[in-house]
């Protein structure tokens, strides 16, 4: 089973996207499972892990209701008020409607909290805590300056499987090597309750000029931190088509890790139990 661990789906015609600003014109459009579906068939990916993309309770609720309907979408990624309290209720409620058996894990875009502890905010530990009390995954949505807040939670919450979103995003644009982000991703090596998607490279890369050869040297590094047992494929669609189409996603990761059953979809399969 060939599994893509991370796209979206949403319509601005419907809901604001705070997020989407000028330099993303090219995708503020509708994006529904009919216009992935075909991209899938010729890339043969069987399942995929659809990832909310704001901070909405109606939207995870929608998303729920579209992996219902649609044999590819194993699981959903979804979002609840971590600051609230009200975790556990949240969930009951995701569960109790329409898909609510697709519900596979929990995330919240830390990468726009301006404060790069609100990871360890008290309230939100509490949460990550039912989350994973709830056999729900959390994934973490950083950039380089939320990492030491995000490997500090995965240290207090041994018995929560997270999952690390684009590798937290190293800058590839910058033309050489990010020594920061290298830093602060080595210690994730010894925690095995984290597992780190090969998603959105392409574009932390520059999105008219990157190749393969410029992601590789990240992806090596991320292999060696987390072995391909811990890392998974995800296309990041339809982001990633800024800089790239679906198959030219899965085709690029393919050139620099191989036909690999793990990264390609057990890795994913079992840690989001699709």
């Amino acid at each position: 089973m060939i599994v893509d661990s991370h796209h979206h789906l949403w319509d601005p015609s419907r809901r604001a996207y705070p997020w989407m600003g000028e330099a993303l014109k090219p995708i503020r459009r509708r994006f529904g499972p009919e216009d992935l579906e075909p991209l899938l068939h010729q890339s043969s990916v069987d399942r995929t892990v659809l990832v909310q993309t704001v901070s909405s309770g109606d939207e995870t609720r929608e998303l729920l209701g579209t992996a219902a309907e649609s044999d590819f979408i194993g699981g959903v990624v979804g979002w609840v008020d971590l600051t609230d309290g009200g975790v556990e209720r949240s969930i009951s409620s995701l569960r109790a409607a329409p898909g609510g058996g697709r519900l596979a894990g929990i995330r919240h875009q830390v990468q726009d909290e301006v404060d790069p502890d609100w990871l360890l905010k008290p309230q939100v530990q509490r949460s990550i805590a039912a989350i994973g009390e709830a056999g729900l995954v959390y994934d973490l949505l950083v950039r380089i300056e939320q990492l030491p807040s995000a490997l500090e939670t995965a240290k207090r919450h041994p018995e929560v499987q997270f999952v690390l979103d684009h590798a937290a995003k190293p800058r590839i644009a910058a033309g050489s090597k990010d020594s920061e982000w290298e830093a602060l991703m080595t210690p994730f090596a010894d925690r095995p309750n984290v597992t780190c998607k090969l998603s959105g490279l392409i574009t932390e890369a520059d999105w008219a000029t990157w190749t393969p050869e410029q992601l590789e040297p990240y992806v090596r590094r991320i292999l060696g931190w987390f072995g391909r047992d811990r890392c998974m494929f995800g296309s990041d669609w339809p982001v990633c088509l800024l800089a790239a189409s679906y198959s030219e996603v899965m085709d690029a990761m393919k050139a620099i890790v191989g036909d690999d059953d793990s990264i390609f979809g057990t890795t994913a399969a079992r840690v989001y139990g699709l």
